[in-house]
């Protein structure tokens, strides 16, 4: 921490005096409780233990947890604390303890992990991008990887985060991700991977080349979750073709060509999902 190499901006920062590229020095968490909204596969019962941190290295424009990406919520913790949110979540019902935005807080979260070791499946809930050697030190605490896969185009992907190495990074970290045997047992899934890919207007021809990429290295067994849910938010007023939801076309194209490769697990959202209204109060 003291020369952050977390994440592949790799900023180099003294994590124990200053915030990284991440906005955050030590962990940083904006809200714990019992989710909804995640995949039936996670929490049959609609109870996921979700733990939102605040700060991300990527920072997409259209962030729909803008305020948590960028650092403006949050309240510093110690591992010890974490753990005790983990054992807190458990007492309420969760399902799963789910790691929201962890790739920058790694070391911190595997100490809290080595203290409590949850009861219910870890779930690494991450933007895609991530360094294989960060995952390797959390690996043997995490049983379910949830990645984004969200471009395939670097021109796309320097656009709205400005990280023109995004698919580089992202495509290795689910390669390795890939790697966790998939089990699902009284219809939850215990281990393995699920991908999401949120679909974003004027971009279905870089949907389908990430479909193309998932269909080639994920097993055949592992769920992939096409989102509609895209709301313009954060910082769109520079993106015009941002600054409306996704047509029915837009998404019937990609679930079309999702179906025809032929995945065995395939999660698809409704247009009323497209709602800021599914997004958490931070302030609750």
């Amino acid at each position: 921490m003291e020369q952050c190499t977390l994440c592949p901006v790799q900023c180099g920062a003294d994590r124990k005096i200053n915030a990284g590229a991440c906005g955050v020095k030590r962990i940083s968490v904006a809200k714990y409780c019992l989710h909804a909204f995640e995949e039936p596969a996670l929490s049959p019962n609609k109870k996921s233990g979700a733990i939102f941190f605040g700060g991300c290295s990527l920072r997409c424009v259209f962030c729909q947890n803008y305020e948590l990406s960028r650092a403006e919520r949050g309240k510093e913790i110690r591992p010890k604390e974490l753990a005790e949110i983990f054992i807190s979540l458990e007492e309420a019902g969760a399902e799963n303890i789910d790691l929201v935005t962890p790739d920058h807080l790694v070391p911190m979260i595997a100490e809290a992990l080595s203290i409590h070791r949850p009861n219910v499946p870890v779930v690494y809930n991450s933007s895609g991008y991530c360094k294989t050697e960060t995952l390797r030190e959390i690996d043997p605490y995490i049983d379910v990887y949830m990645p984004d896969l969200k471009f395939f185009s670097p021109e796309l992907a320097e656009r709205y985060t400005g990280k023109k190495d995004y698919f580089k990074y992202a495509s290795q970290a689910i390669n390795f991700m890939a790697k966790k045997p998939v089990l699902f047992e009284n219809g939850q899934m215990k281990s393995g991977i699920l991908v999401r890919h949120l679909i974003l207007p004027c971009c279905t021809s870089d949907s389908v080349k990430v479909l193309d990429f998932l269909k080639s290295v994920l097993p055949a067994n592992a769920p992939v979750s096409l989102m509609r849910q895209y709301t313009p938010m954060g910082d769109t007023e520079k993106y015009p073709e941002l600054q409306r939801t996704l047509t029915d076309r837009e998404y019937r194209r990609v679930k079309e060509y999702a179906l025809s490769l032929g995945f065995s697990v395939l999660y698809t959202q409704d247009k009323s999902s497209a709602d800021r209204s599914f997004i958490p109060d931070w302030d609750e």
